[in-house]
């Protein structure tokens, strides 16, 4: 069996199929193929790009860009905190969750776009009010993944810790929270998606700048070039802050045990195992395939 290409040869297959996506949205749009679709109504790649490379020439989209990042990583950052806190605290207490749980899961199906006129209502400029719902739609990603996380920790390393002499705090940060960083991590990455579906419709509806806002723009004055620019750009600040999001988790979780994939192929174990000839930990492994769930 063949072997998969290495690092370098997946880079020039992943080049290679954007390569082949974007030509053949060149030759469809330029042959005015209309099959079911009407591509004929697209702008072409090279228009797209036209307008792109106008748009970085000038102020306002760096000021939008601008004005999105500081709104995504703002109610991002709070989101993470509190739903971080909140999914510990929820799944350690039972007064906790008897008096949060029910407010929480009631709130928790609202999609966060219907928040809007909540936010208009309570805050007093629209910047507030997009952070807020920001904010709503990375809060219960988090909190879920966390709940759930610290719930499938295995009571044997908690109880490890007190026969040492633990309190409840060197559980949590001994116990508590390493186990359940891959389950965070998990929420977090979900979280920064919904965030930026979030935001940018806000910015449609209520924004004065920003990706959205310039977006929706576009779209009212039939400037179909300046909508793909808006979308492209959504796509890549979106591709962006998930990797960050996903490399941190990594960083901060490498202790794990870990395989390296190769499809087709039995994993491996890691070169830290192999090279010390020790049986992967069977439970730290479950546990964290109980996270990742």
């Amino acid at each position: 069996m063949s072997r998969y290409p290495r690092r370098a040869g997946r880079l020039a297959l992943r080049a290679g199929s954007l390569a082949a996506a974007l030509g053949l949205w060149q030759l469809l749009t330029t042959l005015h193929v209309d099959v079911w679709v009407r591509f004929s109504q697209f702008p072409t790649v090279t228009d797209v790009a036209r307008t792109f490379a106008d748009r970085l020439s000038g102020p306002d989209y760096w000021t939008d860009l601008t004005d999105s990042l500081t709104r995504i990583v703002t109610g991002f950052l709070l989101a993470a905190v509190l739903g971080v806190a909140t999914g510990v605290l929820v799944a350690r207490s039972r007064l906790a969750e008897d008096l949060l749980g029910p407010v929480l899961e009631v709130v928790r199906p609202i999609p966060a776009i219907a928040m809007v006129p909540v936010a208009i209502l309570l805050f007093p400029s629209n910047e507030q009010g997009i952070v807020f719902i920001t904010f709503t739609a990375a809060f219960f990603p988090v909190l879920v993944s966390t709940r759930h996380a610290v719930r499938a920790l295995t009571p044997v390393w908690e109880e490890a810790v007190r026969t040492m002499g633990g309190g409840r705090w060197r559980i949590l940060r001994s116990v508590v929270l390493p186990g359940a960083l891959p389950g965070i991590f998990g929420g977090l990455s979900v979280g920064i998606g919904v965030s930026w579906i979030c935001v940018i419709s806000a910015e449609m509806i209520s924004g004065q700048y920003g990706v959205g806002y310039r977006t929706w723009q576009d779209y009212t004055i039939v400037n179909y070039p300046g909508v793909f620019v808006g979308m492209v750009t959504i796509g890549l600040l979106g591709w962006l802050t998930s990797t960050a999001v996903e490399l941190l988790g990594r960083r901060l979780t490498r202790w794990l045990p870990r395989t390296s994939y190769v499809p087709g192929a039995r994993p491996r174990p890691a070169r830290a195992q192999v090279a010390t000839n020790t049986p992967e930990p069977t439970t730290a492994e479950e546990a964290r395939d109980e996270h990742l769930v």
